[in-house]
């Protein structure tokens, strides 16, 4: 794959939240946990919300990330056309007392009959526990006690392999919807607030972190006031197309992989026998990995739009030169300059061998908006993301 890191790579979902959540309370946010939305206002200068003990928070802007439930979305009056769920599933990360050979094995006899059915180590002991819940009434906005998931999964399989000390225990489904806007005047919708779908190829984590790194530098540009016009209005134009296209490619695994009957199986082996092509496993992998995301900037060289991988610099790598969440010229020439826009963009004079094009221009998404080597040019580009040079 076009990464410096060709390998999947399985990171506890408590893993990536505590890093965030380190790395922003690093950068002085704030985190509030048990705070409940219930009704929000907007007006031309901000927004203002209300939580369910009767406080009231203002701010210039509102993004929900509140999941597929969103209550800011349903505030907003947004529709969420789609599919609603038609296989329901629970899920229990727990330790078990059973041996791993024995409990490989029944777990394999078990996904001959319920191939939903699932048991995966993750990790200290801890295994997750994937099993169909058809049949079952249940509140979905209330997590299975151990008992209910101990019996379900024994109705399933015939045993609960001793699944005891649960870390976490939900409920999903297979529904996928997405918002019609991701903006509304000053609020916004990222994540599952704005996209649900199947999580098959565990796809939904890169979909919402990616959206809150497309916004995340465009609000802040609105805040500090350099902003060009509709910068703000592209973070729907880019990241909605992504997420209708990560709706597809779950339903089209949920047919091939959940669907029983003959045209199933002949549509999977098929797929299969294309999958031994190279082009099209690399085409059907970067695209389940989000590696091969590319957003539209018009006619251009082939980097354009594309996330530019972590490639190695003389001085070290790409990625560390992003940490700071500007903009980022990439000159091999020497000879280009971003006065006007020094306070927006880094200027990095540096070669690589695993860059063959003179400069580049990146977002501080890492995406690339500029490739060439004529200065004239760049100066065409720099306003369309940064605004207006300052003198």
């Amino acid at each position: 794959m076009d990464t410096a890191h060709p390998y999947g790579l399985s990171i506890p979902q408590a893993v990536t939240e505590r890093l965030l959540t380190e790395r922003a309370t690093e950068l002085g946010a704030e985190v509030r946990r048990g705070c409940e939305l219930i009704g929000l206002s907007q007006d031309e200068h901000g927004v203002t919300v209300e939580l369910a003990d009767g406080t009231q928070l203002r701010s210039r802007y509102l993004v929900g990330c509140d999941g597929g439930r969103s209550v800011v979305r349903e505030l907003l009056g947004v529709g969420f056309p789609g599919e609603p769920t038609r296989a329901k599933t629970w899920l229990g990360d727990v330790e078990v007392t059973e041996q791993p050979a024995t409990l490989a094995a029944m777990t394999a006899e078990t996904r001959k009959a319920h191939v939903r059915f699932g048991v995966i180590p993750i990790g200290d002991g801890v295994y997750r526990i994937i099993v169909p819940a058809e049949g079952v009434a249940e509140d979905r906005a209330t997590a299975p006690t151990l008992a209910e998931f101990k019996q379900r999964v024994r109705v399933v399989a015939g045993t609960d392999f001793g699944a005891h000390s649960p870390r976490w225990l939900s409920r999903f489904g297979d529904a996928s919807r997405q918002a019609e806007r991701y903006r509304v005047g000053r609020v916004l919708l990222a994540g599952d607030a704005a996209h649900i779908h199947p999580p098959a190829g565990g796809q939904g984590l890169n979909l919402g972190v990616q959206d809150a790194f497309n916004l995340g530098w465009k609000l802040a540009a609105e805040v500090n006031g350099w902003a060009p016009e509709g910068l703000l209005d592209s973070y729907h134009t880019e990241r909605h197309p992504v997420a209708a296209r990560v709706l597809d490619n779950t339903r089209a695994q949920g047919v091939l992989f959940l669907t029983p009957g003959p045209g199933t199986q002949a549509l999977h082996q098929l797929l299969s026998e294309l999958m031994d092509f190279e082009d099209v496993n690399r085409y059907v992998i970067e695209m389940i990995t989000a590696v091969g995301v590319r957003y539209d900037f018009g006619d251009g060289h082939e980097l354009l739009g594309k996330r530019m991988r972590d490639i190695g610099l003389k001085r070290g790598r790409l990625y560390e030169l992003l940490h700071s969440g500007r903009g980022l010229l990439l000159d091999q020439t020497g000879r280009l300059s971003v006065a006007g826009w020094a306070d927006r963009v880094d200027h990095v004079v540096d070669g690589s061998e695993e860059l063959d094009v003179p400069a580049v221009l990146l977002r501080p998404d890492g995406h690339v908006a500029w490739v060439g080597e004529d200065q004239q040019d760049l100066l065409s580009q720099l306003p369309k993301w940064f605004g207006a040079a300052v003198s």
